[in-house]
């Protein structure tokens, strides 16, 4: 019989995970060393708890697959629960797997370090940002347990929490079952399918909008598909930017709102049917929309929920639907986009001693990217994720939603332990918080470029707050400090600068490259400047 860990450790790898991400401690100190003997899934440690999470949510997103992050018990776990609350807004399926007092310390009598109220506050705590939970304290019920929250990640798509005490690592348990998926009732499918071509065939102008469920759900092709058999266009939502990489013949563009092409905003605006498929129906997707949540016009599918108009299909996986509407939808010639060019990439900087500003830094990475292909990206908030809306649409890891600082560089590290060299864009506030966990590349071999946006400011908060002092940032000197942790660094200061400084990089293999790129305060992209704008129209509508 296998032992509660090595069983755990093969339940992780039969349900899609390949790496684990995590941080040592006393409690998880004995299941740390059954990870490392054993070499069955790699693992990789990080500085601080918020970076493995981070990073185990990148890793499941690009995998389309669960992420795994290992902590200790109350201060590991604890640090933890930033990231963990952000991969559930994002529906990113982590599994948390946080070490714990065995039996004996629990009844002791004392405090125990790490100990906040209750020996039980953490898994209090962890309720409220995973779908399902699990403690780990009996043999004969640890690996129904086990199976019953790893099946809740993947059919929910969101986090989950075991909590593992540190003397039940050698206990005897039976091999780990993986449970069936729990799919539609056909009945159900079908009708809601029918009802749902209905509204197609009767629509005069349809769309469909995408987010980032389609990847969670393993379904971005299915989509792609189905959207060419239905002859719709398609558009991404902020959030699911990086969405349907490659098929341009698809893709009219994302949508932005005020924001966005005005052209493309009014495809969307303008439709009579909008099926939203695994759309997050959040702010930063949609605060600058007009009617988006019109129930008459709309199809929304997201969280294993159909709703079309007044009415709700329930537990309908996505998956499911997508099927469903393939087996029963006829050949339909492409509809018009109405759209022209759609989003202009800007392409062709000019390279001279001119400063730089953001848009700048899209112009470069574009033509880099023509002349050396497309790489796969992670972005931190601020104007760093909005000028990754005016590079090619490339695969793009980001808290669209959820907007946590701190994301961008452990999620660049996270998605490099899959086997990708990503390209990472991150602002000098959020680099403030993780950028250090760069540092950690060099004994895993890893070698992410790095693109840091210095303008020695929280400059994402000062267009909304510009009188504020406080968004005032030192100049830390970013690249003068990558050498000392393994890696090479530059600062550019000029457009040939950066263009010259990004082609090194990706010639530069076998260490992280630090490119950093000092802006002017005050100075944001183009796509920024527009949200900025549209966004206090819309606040003032709502006064």
């Amino acid at each position: 019989m296998p032992t509660l860990a090595t069983a755990l450790l093969d339940a992780l790898k039969d349900h899609g995970a390949r790496e684990i991400f995590g941080i040592p401690g006393d409690f998880v100190l004995p299941f740390f060393k059954v990870i490392e003997e054993s070499g069955t899934l790699p693992y990789f440690t990080m500085s601080h708890e918020p970076a493995v999470g981070f990073a185990a949510d990148a890793a499941s997103r690009y995998r389309g697959s669960i992420g795994v992050a290992v902590v200790t018990y109350g201060a590991g776990a604890f640090n933890l629960v930033n990231s963990i609350a952000g991969a559930y807004a994002e529906r990113s399926p982590v599994v948390v797997i946080a070490g714990a007092p065995g039996a004996r310390e629990r009844t002791s009598g004392y405090l125990l370090h790490h100990q906040v109220r209750t020996v039980d506050s953490q898994l209090a705590v962890f309720k409220e940002v995973t779908c399902d939970q699990a403690v780990l304290s009996d043999p004969a019920t640890a690996p129904a347990e086990i199976a019953r929250v790893l099946r809740s990640a993947l059919e929910l798509s969101l986090p989950v929490y075991i909590e593992f005490p540190r003397d039940m690592v050698d206990a005897k348990v039976d091999p780990v079952p993986k449970l069936p998926r729990r799919e539609a009732d056909i009945g159900a499918r079908d009708e809601c399918a029918e009802e749902i071509l209905d509204r197609i065939a009767r629509a005069k102008s349809p769309v469909m909008v995408v987010d980032v469920e389609i990847r969670r759900y393993g379904v971005e092709q299915q989509v792609a598909a189905l959207a060419r058999k239905l002859g719709l266009p398609v558009v991404t939502t902020f959030m699911g930017r990086g969405l349907l990489e490659g098929d341009d013949d698809v893709v009219a563009g994302t949508y932005l709102g005020a924001a966005g092409d005005p052209d493309l905003s009014a495809l969307v605006e303008g439709a009579d049917l909008v099926l939203m498929f695994g759309v997050i129906l959040s702010d930063t997707n949609f605060a600058l929309s007009s009617n988006m949540t019109d129930p008459r016009r709309t199809v929304l599918a997201t969280g294993r929920e159909v709703q079309i108009g007044h009415h709700v299909y329930r537990d309908l996986p996505l998956a499911d639907l997508i099927a469903g509407l393939d087996a029963h939808a006829s050949q339909h010639p492409p509809r018009p986009r109405n759209v022209g060019k759609g989003m202009a990439y800007p392409r062709g900087l000019t390279l001279d001693a001119s400063p730089i500003a953001p848009s700048d830094i899209a112009t470069a990475i574009n033509d880099l990217f023509d002349r050396h292909g497309k790489m796969p990206m992670t972005a931190d908030i601020g104007d760093c994720l909005f000028t990754a809306m005016e590079i090619d649409n490339t695969a793009l890891a980001a808290p669209g939603y959820y907007a946590g600082m701190g994301f961008g560089v452990p999620a660049g590290v996270g998605v490099a332990a899959t086997g990708l060299r990503p390209l990472v864009l991150v602002g000098d506030g959020a680099f403030q918080m993780t950028g250090w966990e760069l540092g950690n590349c060099k004994r895993y071999g890893l070698d992410p470029i790095v693109v840091l946006f210095n303008n020695c400011s929280w400059e994402m908060l000062r267009v909304f707050q510009p009188e504020s002092k406080f968004n005032d940032l030192d100049d830390w000197h970013f690249a003068d400090i990558a050498h000392s942790i393994g890696g090479f660094g530059e600062r550019v200061t000029t457009r040939a600068e950066l263009a010259a400084a990004l082609q090194r990089a990706v010639e530069r293999r076998g260490v992280f490259s630090l490119i950093e790129v000092m802006l002017p305060r005050g100075v944001t992209s183009h796509t920024l400047a527009r949200f900025v704008t549209g966004f206090k129209a819309a606040r003032e509508r709502m006064k």
